[in-house]
């Protein structure tokens, strides 16, 4: 009984007595999949191709985190460092680019050929950043700013992102801030005030 429901489940006993999981889908080589077991199949190779897709995730918050090697393009530091002020610009084609805060982010946004030549703002198709309480990633062009906090960033003076507007109100109490700002709202005047 064990023996047949080890079978079932796609494992056999070589003669060694050790356990083995044959081929793919738990099939005999040389059998064909059921027709029942093909959604299955389907589903597997669907949810591996948008795993390992170059664009997987483009956009979407909390899709992906910078690795160690990751250099901020502004100001050329280590991003991985700093997770609790990770901000990123996705680009149409799939590809990242990683920041250690929202401050470097906009510089990049407003003028992207500076620091990775033929870049242009058009070419960013998503913008993430990190959730000063929750910590989690979010969609950069819906959070709200917090700009003059006594919050400082890896470079100093920075723009704070929350999710909500009601948190980022009560932080702008809590920290000492001067305005709260939408996405649309940050210019390059207004980095400059944060140099």
């Amino acid at each position: 009984m064990q023996e047949r429901s080890l079978v079932a489940a796609g494992i056999s006993r070589t003669s060694g007595q050790q356990m083995q999981l044959r081929g793919s889908l738990g099939r005999r080589a040389g059998k064909r999949a059921t027709p029942a077991k093909w959604p299955a199949a389907l589903c597997l190779v669907a949810w591996a191709f948008l795993l390992f897709s170059p664009a997987a995730g483009a956009g979407e918050p909390g899709a992906a985190r910078p690795g160690p090697g990751d250099k901020c393009p502004v100001c050329g530091m280590f991003v991985a460092k700093y997770p609790e002020f990770v901000a990123g610009a996705v680009f149409r084609d799939g590809s990242r680019a990683w920041f250690d805060g929202v401050k470097d982010l906009m510089k990049f946004y407003f003028r992207p050929g500076a620091y990775q030549p033929g870049r242009k703002t058009e070419d960013i198709s998503g913008v993430v950043v990190t959730d000063y309480y929750t910590l989690k990633q979010i969609d950069g062009r819906a959070a709200w700013y917090v700009v003059g906090s006594d919050v400082l960033g890896p470079m100093g003076r920075e723009l704070i992102p929350l999710a909500e507007e009601q948190a980022a109100r009560e932080f702008l109490q809590d920290h000492r801030g001067q305005r709260v700002l939408t996405f649309s709202e940050i210019t390059p005047a207004l980095l400059a005030t944060l140099d």
